[in-house]
């Protein structure tokens, strides 16, 4: 189970944004993000604020997407009457947990539930995230008859033994299926590994990467594991049992990925994320990045509707007894200041490849965005004219500092 919650203020029962949430939400998409927060097994290095059946205590995986319908539906209500206009949903993302522990029926419920309260616009994207072990050719194709576009497997790794340090319980031999499977569905297929595992090498990190490559998906996503406190994983660090997680080899498998990837015929989009073309780049994901509105449905997730940022409670009992009686899941929220939105918009911004408008910055940023130009020009020239190869991160700075100053 994950930490506590973030610092904020209590949320009003009744849910309602000020009306700060409703200025110029017209210029923003608006997603919908579901969690289900239902695992089979709790992994050692993950902290997301997951349950198995053990851990539910009083509520049921059968009820929940009653629960989660309902939520979707005090959102059409708290939307309408703090004045924020009604948009068509964008983007859908099913995370978890693993989204599909759940009867396909369950999920094509809360789908339609967020179908019924705001449309979609012409080709939305529809995502669920799934374990290779979790779904079958049937499951699949109920997906795509439901409407979904597209599914995210967590692939993580083709070694064996590292899916075992990861407690992992798929069969590499799994994924080539599962992906077959969603293509016969018609659904969209992106593969989700995870690099610097304890006990990993770089060759076993080019194995996983290629056995990605070699299916054939739309977009690949490579994360660095991070060793949050409180799991199993930081356990067995501090005492010894598995070896640390060592920085500069995670810079390695890094440059590898982008190496392979892009030799693959897949182009880097966001700082974990390739695809193969722009239309298969994750529209969910670039929502956030972009600031734009998002609601999150489920135990614990996070909303944000201009500026207004908002999660639920965690535990499944503590939200089904909050929504059953009526009531916002919501037990904290914070109103962003004009500075605080500036510095999370360069920073989101930042991480994908589009980049930043220099003209958009501040009369500061622009200031302090001229030095850094200047000093990348210098380390790419001397790169460049010493016939060295430049890193990865100077690459992508000298190519975002020739675009900037270029003319077209």
């Amino acid at each position: 189970m994950a930490g506590p919650h973030p610092l904020g203020d209590p949320a009003p029962l009744d849910g309602l944004l000020p009306a700060s949430a409703a200025v110029d939400a017209g210029d923003r998409e608006f997603s919908v993000y579901l969690h289900v927060p239902f695992c089979r097994v709790r992994c050692g290095y993950c902290d997301f604020n997951t349950y198995t059946a053990t851990e539910l205590r009083g509520v049921k995986q059968s009820d929940y997407a009653s629960q989660a319908v309902l939520e979707v539906e005090s959102a059409g209500r708290v939307l309408i009457e703090s004045g924020v206009p009604a948009r068509p949903v964008s983007t859908v993302f099913f995370g978890g947990g693993t989204p599909t522990l759940l009867p396909v029926g369950d999920l094509t419920r809360m789908l339609h539930a967020v179908r019924d309260q705001w449309g979609f616009v012409p080709g939305a994207e529809i995502t669920t995230e799934a374990n290779p072990d979790s779904v079958d050719a049937a499951y699949l194709q109920g997906l795509a008859d439901a409407g979904f576009t597209r599914v995210s497997f967590g692939m993580q790794s083709a070694v064996p033994r590292v899916l075992a340090t990861l407690e992992r319980t798929h069969d590499p031999e799994r994924v080539p299926l599962v992906v077959q499977w969603a293509r016969d569905a018609g659904l969209d297929v992106s593969l989700d590994l995870i690099y610097g595992t304890p006990g990993e090498t770089v060759a076993d990190w080019r194995t996983s990467l290629e056995y990605a490559i070699n299916q054939a998906p739309d977009h690949i996503s490579t994360y660095s594991l991070i060793v949050e406190e409180g799991t199993k994983l930081a356990r067995q660090i501090r005492r010894g049992d598995v070896a640390a997680i060592d920085d500069d080899t995670q810079a390695e498998f890094y440059e590898l990925a982008d190496e392979l990837l892009g030799a693959a015929g897949f182009h880097w989009y966001e700082v974990s994320n390739w695809a193969t073309d722009v239309s298969h780049e994750s529209r969910h994901n670039l929502a956030y990045w972009r600031s734009h509105d998002w609601w999150g449905v489920g135990p614990g997730a996070h909303s944000h509707v201009g500026g207004v940022r908002w999660w639920n409670a965690k535990h499944p009992a503590a939200y089904a007894e909050r929504v059953l009686a009526g009531h916002s899941p919501a037990v904290g929220r914070e109103t962003l200041d004009a500075e605080t939105r500036e510095v999370e918009r360069v920073l989101l911004l930042s991480r994908i490849r589009t980049g930043i408008p220099i003209a958009s910055l501040t009369e500061h940023g622009r200031h302090e965005i001229a030095g850094l130009i200047a000093d990348e020009l210098v380390n790419a020239r001397a790169a460049i004219h010493g016939d060295l190869e430049l890193t990865l991160r100077g690459r992508l700075l000298a190519d975002a500092v020739v675009r900037r100053i270029l003319p077209d």
